[in-house]
């Protein structure tokens, strides 16, 4: 017997038919006595056709009303999934997000939870239920609906599945795990059985779409673990587990590219102390998300330059923010560069492999592959390309990497530099 979330994503519940399959694999899950709750996402489209409904009456599409307009979503495929379970013979409850009484904070289309109440929903599978909660959404302390964000029903299940002290955590999507690569570029992508948190949550940040940062991060502290399957077939899928129960991994356990990237420079900036402080001051306040920063220090002591990165959702305040700041300073000027991508490779064996660095950028050379900008952390390495080499980029580091092969034994050393 266990205590088991599961989450459905739009496209396992895109149909009248995928509901009905979706109602007989959680009451297969819920045979042999396993308590069984399943979170959902809005049927596959509906969210954007929402979103494009309130475009027509409104402007404001990030306030109060609009997070009360998209959480229907979630609403409608809550009831049709809790209807199909009772058809199939099994006694199903509903939930939305403020009757689990998932607290958030008050920040309309980003919310993000503080707390939730899990007596209603244990109440509920002791009295036999099959659950069904509503993901993306939840309520703050006053009662208005709130929305987390795009991936929002990711880090419900993982806050439920704490909040319940669950088992584990399945997250049903229309592709059989995590890959060593997007298997669209790379044919001989290779499924991976095992990855641990901290793998996950670079390959999640850097771009990487199976699951949501912030959901690999609250599992990753609470220690639960996650599996990601299909929802189309029954194959095992991929878990997320803690580093050190990974017997075996290489340095690289795979690669992601992150597409619309932007990169903002500016030039003839003051060399003072303070002056990074404002940049990025600014940056903030206009709420534009930033990842890889590089500062050319002049040795003659004279004007500096800085450039760093964005989406391109980003690019038009990114401008607008360059603009101003340029200004503000004598010879200041600014510049953008669109069509780049991030292109990352992952693997807790970075920490225990010299050479991994120099690998890769070798690698892009030989195929004429320009890098703009570097970022690191002890189990990932980004570079900054140009977007039309972004498929030989990732299949050549494949290779070089020999990701399609199972993952050799890293023996345990002493930390060494790339």
């Amino acid at each position: 017997m266990a205590l088991i979330i599961q989450k459905y994503g739009g496209t396992s519940v895109g149909s009248i038919e995928r509901v009905r399959s979706v109602a007989r694999r959680v009451i297969d899950s819920a045979r042999g006595g396993n308590k069984v709750v399943a979170v959902v996402s809005a049927m596959a489209g509906e969210t954007n056709r929402l979103i494009d409904l309130g475009k027509t009456v409104s402007k404001n599409t990030e306030g109060r009303e609009f997070d009360v307009l998209l959480a229907t979503g979630e609403q409608v495929t809550t009831a049709l999934l809790a209807l199909a379970i009772e058809e199939a013979g099994r006694k199903a409850v509903s939930f939305l997000g403020h009757q689990v009484q998932i607290t958030t904070t008050g920040s309309f289309s980003r919310a993000r939870i503080e707390s939730v109440n899990a007596d209603r929903t244990l109440k509920a599978l002791e009295d036999g239920y099959i659950v069904v909660v509503a993901g993306f959404q939840g309520a703050t302390r006053e009662g208005s609906i709130t929305t987390l964000g795009r991936g929002g029903s990711d880090i419900t299940a993982v806050a439920l599945g704490v909040a319940l002290k669950a088992d584990r955590v399945e997250f049903y999507k229309d592709v059989d795990g995590i890959f060593t690569a997007d298997p669209g570029v790379c044919p001989d992508a290779r499924l991976l059985p095992r990855v641990a948190y901290e793998e996950m949550l670079e390959m999640s940040y850097l771009g990487a779409k199976v699951l949501h940062p912030r959901c690999v991060e609250l599992a990753r502290r609470n220690n639960i673990p996650l599996v990601v399957r299909s929802s189309l077939n029954f194959n095992p899928g991929t878990v997320v587990v803690p580093e050190e129960e990974l017997m075996e991994y290489a340095a690289v356990a795979g690669i992601v590219c992150d597409k619309n990237q932007v990169k903002v420079s500016l030039t003839g900036i003051p060399d003072r102390p303070g002056v990074l402080a404002a940049i990025f001051k600014a940056v903030a306040e206009a709420d534009i998300n930033i990842d890889m920063i590089v500062e050319d220090v002049s040795s003659a002591g004279g004007a500096n330059s800085v450039s760093f990165t964005c989406g391109s959702a980003d690019q038009a305040a990114a401008e607008r923010v360059a603009k101003k700041l340029s200004a503000a300073y004598p010879g200041g000027a600014w510049g953008t560069r669109s069509g780049l991508v991030k292109l990352s490779i992952v693997g807790a064996g970075m920490r225990l492999h010299s050479g991994v660095a120099a690998r890769m950028f070798s690698a892009l050379a030989r195929e004429g592959v320009s890098v703009y900008m570097v970022n690191t952390s002890d189990i990932k390495v980004s570079c900054l390309i140009e977007s039309k080499y972004a498929e030989l980029a990732v299949r050549t580091l494949h290779e070089v990497f020999e990701l399609a092969r199972p993952r050799g034994r890293a023996k345990k050393t002493a930390r060494r530099k790339r």
